[in-house]
């Protein structure tokens, strides 16, 4: 798959089928897109494109910093080509950018830059200048200028009943198994290993301390997960906790990393990390011996649980 950074980047002359939007986690709705997408791609000889935007329009228009994503860049990028997309375009989201008419964006962008012959949209999707053109507005200038416009039913999308914000709940709500189940892969986290303060190697379970560098990236419900990560070109899995350290009154939250059957130093590293299964919440434990005996509890529950993994 080939990335551009940005649309004053993108110089194929090859024709494309386009479609538009943030696609933030990648869900098993967005797949029905972009299966469809790159079917008719094909069969129409079509560069399959996905022109996305970054930072998410919410953060630029309505100043929301909190919202979280799903996906940092990077993810979307590596969920994508597995899925085999031909172009993802990742344009810089602003408010001179927003402000482009309907008629603009399309001559522009999809025909002039993008050279799409055919796009292929949700039903609800709405586009230009206060998101005031709609589909029959799009219909129209493909008329006019040469391209094909599919539009995703709403029967066909809306019966996956998925969407980012649900999945956002989920998370935060400590249901993995449900975000996972709607998601259509395992969650995950992308940071760079840093040093910590030893507590997990003083209890018999050193942890790689994982720092999310995106401050964007939604960081699921605080507990004890099974995981699963890449480490060398192995696969290896263990068990990661996301809180505070309450019983040794932390207060800052830390996502700490161990993993079973791995020796290796991982300080510096940048580390992915698959969430496939919540064990517990987090918890305060009476003694420091208490939370050890938990985390030996924790440990022979994930390696039962690993034996189940599809």
């Amino acid at each position: 798959m080939i990335t551009v950074q940005g649309l004053t980047n993108y110089d194929n002359p090859q024709p494309s089928i386009v479609t538009i939007g943030t696609f933030d986690g990648v869900h098993i709705g967005h797949r029905r897109i972009l299966e469809r997408l790159m079917e008719e791609g094909q069969r129409l000889h079509l560069q399959a494109t996905l022109l996305t935007f970054f930072p998410h329009p919410r953060m630029v228009l309505q100043k929301d910093r909190q919202i979280s994503l799903l996906n940092t860049i990077e993810e979307k990028s590596d969920i994508l080509g597995q899925l085999g997309l031909d172009c993802l375009v990742v344009h810089p989201f602003t408010k001179n950018f927003s402000r482009l008419t309907a008629t603009e964006f399309v001559r522009d962008i999809l025909v002039g830059r993008l050279k799409a012959k055919k796009v292929i949209i949700g039903y609800d999707h709405r586009f230009g200048r206060n998101r005031n053109a709609s589909i029959e507005d799009l219909r129209s200038f493909g008329n006019l200028l040469g391209f094909e416009v599919e539009e995703i039913p709403a029967q066909e999308i809306d019966e996956v009943s998925v969407s980012s914000t649900k999945i956002r709940a989920a998370l935060e709500a400590g249901d993995l198994e449900t975000a996972n189940a709607y998601l259509g892969y395992a969650y995950m986290l992308s940071g760079t290993v840093e040093r910590g303060k030893g507590l997990g190697r003083d209890l018999g379970f050193p942890t790689a301390n994982l720092k999310i560098g995106a401050v964007y990236k939604l960081i699921p419900a605080g507990g004890v997960y099974l995981i699963r990560s890449d480490l060398g070109g192995r696969e290896v899995y263990g068990m990661m906790n996301i809180g505070t350290n309450p019983t040794v009154d932390g207060s800052r939250q830390h996502i700490e990393v161990h993993f079973f059957d791995y020796q290796g130093d991982l300080y510096g590293a940048s580390l992915k990390v698959h969430l496939l299964s919540r064990l517990r919440d987090e918890q305060k434990f009476a003694s420091l011996e208490a939370l050890k005996t938990q985390l030996v509890r924790d440990q022979a529950r994930a390696r039962e649980l690993i034996g189940k993994q599809p």
